[in-house]
């Protein structure tokens, strides 16, 4: 299962997984997408929001119902509000923890319950280098990502002994329909290939597939000894 999934890290992950012949849900609240990144990759598609716990013990219990069993949960859903506290609305605020935090939640919560039955599972989370160090004029967004690596590492000491192993990916600046939303100025290429020179050791922006290589590798078999990790994957920008 992986949310998010209707563009972007998400719908790059679900290929990768497919790509490897698993059978993949797709979860987003963007119908469209969903259907569209279903239908690529021959997965399912379940539209809803994951801020509501109800859908999301819908959603694991819809993949378990089709498919037998819940091997893997990738949450990569995400939303992002761009501004300082002063500048974020009560709304904005409670919008972002609702997804990004109590989303990743629910959704753990239910694969849990699924994974300790089987005896093995894999979850990995999206964080962000900006769950570790401050980002700017984005403070509830930083706020949820902190929140999304102390939940992975709790998760994973929880759960080590049900055979159910817990990380976290924490992307740097990846070349996403939300790296380009929202700004102050108008996003162009030539913007962000400036932007990235600016900022990023390696100079250049991520590509989504880049990031869906890592949560593929860290749901793997090859990562057996691996739980409660948050790996960067952000061309060096938490190295200084």
């Amino acid at each position: 299962m992986v949310t998010g999934a209707a563009s972007g890290m998400g719908a790059a992950t679900a290929r990768l997984f497919a790509a490897e012949g698993d059978r993949v849900v797709v979860v987003d609240r963007n119908a469209e997408g969903a259907e569209a990144t279903a239908a690529e990759i021959g997965g399912l598609a379940v539209v809803g929001d994951i801020s509501d716990s109800a859908f999301c013990d819908s959603a694991v219990a819809q993949a378990v119902d089709t498919f037998g069993r819940l091997d893997v949960l990738v949450n990569a859903a995400g939303t992002i509000v761009r501004a300082d506290a002063d500048n974020t609305s009560d709304a904005d605020w409670l919008r972002v923890m609702s997804v990004n935090v109590s989303g990743t939640f629910f959704l753990c919560r239910a694969a849990v319950r699924e994974m300790k039955a089987q005896g093995k599972g894999a979850i990995v989370n999206f964080g962000s280098i900006w769950g570790d160090v401050g980002g700017k004029g984005h403070v509830a967004y930083c706020a949820s990502k902190g929140a999304i690596h102390q939940l992975t590492r709790a998760l994973a000491l929880d759960h080590a002994r049900d055979g159910i192993r817990v990380n976290g990916v924490c992307p740097g600046e990846v070349d996403t329909p939300m790296l380009r939303s929202a700004r102050s100025v108008a996003v162009t290429d030539e913007y962000l290939a400036n932007m990235a020179d600016a900022t990023i050791p390696m100079g250049r922006l991520a590509q989504p597939e880049e990031i869906g290589r890592v949560v593929l590798f860290l749901a793997s078999d090859a990562a057996s000894y691996m739980t409660g990790a948050l790996v960067p994957v952000d061309a060096g920008y938490t190295a200084v």
